[in-house]
C-alpha cells in the first residue's frame, strides 16, 4: 500500500476521507494536533501521530519514514464568523501553517498535494452556478486565508516538481452510511448538524440568520454535498495526481442549492419533530446564494456522486446524531 500523509485527519471530513482511502487500498498516516479533532474519529487501520503541521522536523520525518508520496492537507480553522472576529487566528492556522507544510513537503520530495479549499474563495458570485473560472473575491478572512494557500501552491508548483489539486468544497454534510464516522464538532455552526442536534434535543432551538436575502424564501441557499461523496472525490483526485495528472482546481458540489428553510423542513420530516425556530440577523461574512458548477470534476475524474439527495444527506446526519447523543 502506498502511504499518504493526511493533515488534520482526526476531523469530520478528514475521517471520512481516511476511511475512503483505506477502502481503496491506500495507507493514510494521520497527523493532527487534536485541538478540534477527535482521536476516536481516526479509523482502525490508520496510523495516528499527534502533532502540528508547523513542526517541520516532525512533518519531514513522518513523510520520509513512511515514504509518503502525497499529502492531503485539511488542517486549519473553518468557522466563517470567527474568522471575521479573529482574522489573525485564520491567517496563522490556515495561511502561515500551510506555508510551513508546503515547504516541508517540497523538502521531503513529495510528488503531490491535495488541498482542502472552499467555495468561500468566490465571495458573492455575480453568476450562478459558480465555475472554477468565476472571480475569486472572498468576503471574509476564512476565504482569503484559503485563497492565499491556493496561490502559494500555484507558485510552488510552477517552481518545483510538486503537483497539486485544490478542491473547493461547497457545504459538506451528512455522515458515513455505515455509521463509522460523522460530525462531532463542539458548538458546530453547520446548518444540518445544528438542525439535527435540535431535533435530538441537544440544542434548545435553531436560529435562521437572515430572511431578507434575494432568494425564493429569503433565506440563504447553499449547495450541500454528502461527506462520503466528497471523500470519494479525494480518492479519485489522488489517483489522478499519482498517475501524473497536472495541477488543477476543482469545485466539489452537486450543482444546485437548498435554502435554510428547506433544510429545516427536511430535518423535521426525517425526524418527525417540529423544532423551535428563531429568527436572527445576518451573520458577518455570509453570502446569499452559493452553488457549484461541478462539470469539471465529473469530466476530469469521472466522479459520480452516490448520495446526491437532500433527504439522504439529512437522514445520515440525523441517524449519526441520534447515535452519539444516545437518542
Amino acid at each position: 500500500m502506498t502511504s499518504v500523509l493526511v493533515t488534520g485527519g482526526a476531523g469530520y471530513i478528514e475521517s471520512h476521507v481516511a476511511l475512503a482511502l483505506i477502502d481503496a487500498g491506500w495507507n493514510p498516516i494521520i497527523l493532527d494536533n487534536l485541538v478540534t479533532g477527535k482521536r476516536e474519529l481516526v479509523p482502525d487501520g490508520a496510523q495516528f501521530i499527534e502533532g502540528d503541521i508547523g513542526d517541520s522536523a516532525l512533518v519531514e520525518g513522518t513523510i520520509t519514514k513512511n515514504n509518503c508520496r502525497a499529502v492531503l492537507h485539511f488542517a486549519g480553522s473553518t468557522v466563517v464568523p470567527e474568522s471575521v472576529s479573529d482574522p489573525l487566528k485564520y491567517y496563522g492556522n490556515n495561511t502561515c501553517a500551510s506555508r510551513s507544510l508546503i515547504q516541508s513537503a517540497v523538502t521531503a520530495g513529495v510528488d503531490a498535494m491535495i488541498f482542502s479549499s472552499t467555495a468561500a474563495v468566490y465571495g458573492e458570485p455575480d453568476e450562478l452556478p459558480i465555475t472554477e473560472t468565476s472571480p475569486t473575491l472572498p468576503i471574509n478572512p476564512y476565504g482569503v486565508s484559503k485563497l492565499m494557500t491556493e496561490w502559494m501552491l500555484r507558485d510552488v508548483a510552477a517552481a518545483t516538481s510538486l503537483r497539486y489539486a485544490a478542491l473547493r468544497y461547497f457545504n459538506v454534510a451528512g455522515a458515513d452510511p455505515d455509521g463509522r464516522s460523522g460530525q462531532m464538532t463542539p458548538e458546530a455552526t453547520h446548518l444540518i448538524k445544528v438542525a439535527c442536534e435540535t431535533a435530538c434535543g441537544t440544542r434548545d432551538s435553531i436560529t435562521i440568520y437572515g430572511d431578507d436575502y434575494d432568494t425564493e424564501d429569503g433565506t440563504g441557499v447553499r449547495d450541500y454535498i454528502h461527506v462520503s461523496d466528497l471523500a470519494d472525490a479525494h480518492v479519485s483526485t489522488l489517483e489522478y495526481l499519482m498517475d501524473g495528472g497536472e495541477s488543477t482546481v476543482m469545485n466539489c458540489g452537486y450543482g444546485r442549492g437548498y435554502s435554510v428553510k428547506q433544510v429545516i423542513d427536511m430535518v423535521a420530516a426525517v425526524s418527525g419533530i417540529e423544532m423551535p425556530v428563531q429568527m436572527g440577523p445576518r451573520r458577518p461574512g455570509d453570502s446569499g446564494s452559493v452553488y457549484a458548477a461541478s462539470d469539471k470534476i465529473r469530466n476530469k475524474l469521472g466522479w459520480m456522486p452516490k448520495h446526491d439527495d437532500l433527504e439522504t444527506i439529512v437522514a445520515s446526519a440525523y441517524h449519526w446524531e441520534r447515535k452519539i447523543s444516545g437518542g
